[in-house]
């Protein structure tokens, strides 16, 4: 097992020259990568649509097809889960990823095509191996073995030509043999149906193995450790699986997350983050004492970005033109068939020279019910600050908006369910409400002399009150996760009843 773990660490350590490439030539890089997608979908029905054939530059491009989001480009990718090809790639097209970035009741399914498998997420896998290994030199990961945490793969109605499933069932069922050898449990529990039957399967199958990294979402993670936790009788996961040394994440913000990691996994093990999404994989922590993302620029993935304080106007600049410190939505162009596509997320750079940033957020996700525009990175902070000096732990929360009434101001209703609560509930809200104020400038100015936005709401939800919302959403498992901040309360005022039927 060295030799095979020394051979596999010099193989990784290889491709940190081509990304070094890219981290130099980061312009010249994006503008070869339009240049192939389009070349690529010439003659698709999307690229005779958008006359590709004399698009010669980026500007062209821009000013021939319009921003795109999922409403728009659905009827094409109805067609092509229908079976139908050559619509928006020029390669054969038959599996889609479920989106799960939200737990909405309308599902968005991202087209997969073999190029955007093997070009971009399973080159990303790839990379964040070569990366820790150039990082950590004398690691011993292949020795042995990778759990992760998939969804499941299930076919609609109506679309029986597409194969449908969440991202990380997509990746697991298209693995080439040697990643699969490297990985525990086997496919069929990975992505199989039903979390409640399908942690147990997870439990039993790798207890006895010898797991060196752990790859998944957090929240979903953090359960099956406690499982297997209890299944054992063991106080600490290092007792179980003493060669752990890393732990690959990804999919929400993982500050309200690493204390109960460290809690149950005391050894010093890395914590890895990425940006994996179904669109794409678009981001990872490449330095050891840093949590700011390097974008991957060589991954078939064509970036543009939209100032979210001009959002409306939907202006949209490229790579070259971005800033430092202001937050952007973005906008890709991908080897999956999706063009200038929209994809929900907000992203502030915090360098330039090579490109780094941090995810802010959702642009859909917020709360701007009164003009304090919370983004759910204030609130991960905000949040983090009071745990921290009350020395309480969150499981899960979210937030939205108290409408003006009749007799009452406007405010916003926290639902949160602890892990550990506060001794006091109503200084844990007034330090929350403080740190937000620190850390937002409009929401500090609504909430001056509590004119229009009264003092935030807290309720404390009972244990296992949003794990039982996802079970009655069919949520459970893979990468869905719980809204953190709504600008309505739809979701909010569903969990609200959830509580009230169970007090």
């Amino acid at each position: 097992m060295a030799i095979i773990n020394s051979i596999a660490s010099w193989i990784m350590k290889k491709r940190i020259h081509q990304i070094e490439l890219f981290m130099k030539y980061p312009h010249e890089v994006q503008r070869d990568c339009l240049n192939k997608l389009i070349k690529a979908a010439l003659n698709t029905q999307w690229g005779k649509i958008h006359d590709y054939k004399s698009i010669e530059h980026a500007a062209q491009f821009a000013e021939r097809v319009p921003l795109q989001d999922y409403e728009s480009l659905k009827p094409y990718i109805d067609r092509m889960r229908k079976g139908e090809q050559q619509v928006l790639w020029n390669t054969e097209v038959k599996w889609f990823a479920k989106s799960s970035g939200t737990t909405n009741d309308k599902s968005k399914f991202i087209p997969i095509s073999n190029e955007s498998l093997e070009e971009c997420h399973f080159k990303g896998g790839k990379d964040m191996l070569s990366i820790y290994c150039s990082n950590f030199p004398d690691t011993q990961l292949f020795t042995g073995k990778s759990l992760a945490l998939a969804g499941s793969l299930r076919n609609v109605d109506g679309f029986e030509a597409a194969h449908d499933g969440d991202l990380s069932a997509v990746i697991v069922q298209n693995l080439p043999l040697l990643a699969e050898l490297a990985r525990t449990p086997n496919t069929e529990i990975t992505i199989m149906d039903g979390w409640d039957q399908k942690i147990e399967k997870l439990a039993e199958a790798t207890i006895q193995e010898n797991v060196t990294s752990l790859v998944g979402v957090p929240s979903w993670m953090l359960i099956l450790l406690r499982h297997i936790l209890e299944k054992t009788n063991k106080k600490t996961i290092t007792e179980v699986w003493p060669n752990l040394e890393v732990y690959f994440h990804g999919g929400v913000n993982f500050s309200p997350y690493v204390n109960h990691f460290k809690s149950i996994i005391p050894k010093d093990i890395f914590y890895l983050e990425t940006y994996n999404a179904s669109e794409g994989f678009f981001g990872i922590q490449d330095q050891v004492h840093s949590k700011d993302l390097l974008l991957m620029l060589d991954y078939g993935v064509y970036f543009e970005f939209i100032p979210l304080h001009q959002q409306h106007t939907q202006k949209v600049i490229a790579l070259e033109e971005v800033e430092i410190g202001i937050d952007y939505a973005v906008v890709i162009s991908t080897n999956g068939g999706l063009w200038r596509y929209q994809i929900g997320d907000a992203i502030q750079f915090t360098s330039l020279n090579p490109y780094r940033f941090k995810i802010v957020g959702r642009t859909k996700h917020f709360i701007n019910a009164f003009g304090e525009e919370l983004m759910i990175d204030n609130a991960e902070q905000a949040i983090l600050t009071a745990c921290e000096k009350t020395g309480a732990a969150i499981a899960e929360y979210t937030a939205a908006p108290v409408f003006f009434g009749d007799n009452q101001g406007g405010s916003h209703q926290w639902i949160i369910e602890f892990e550990r609560p506060p001794q006091n509930i109503n200084f844990f809200t007034e330090l929350l409400d403080n740190a937000l104020k620190n850390l937002n400038s409009d929401y500090e100015a609504k909430r001056f002399n509590d004119i229009l936005l009264k003092p935030p709401v807290l309720t404390v939800a009972p244990k296992g009150t949003f794990l039982n919302w996802l079970r009655a959403k069919n949520k459970l498992g893979g990468q869905f996760k719980v809204p953190r901040l709504s600008n309505e309360r739809v979701i909010l005022d569903e969990i609200l009843k959830q509580i009230n039927q169970h007090a």
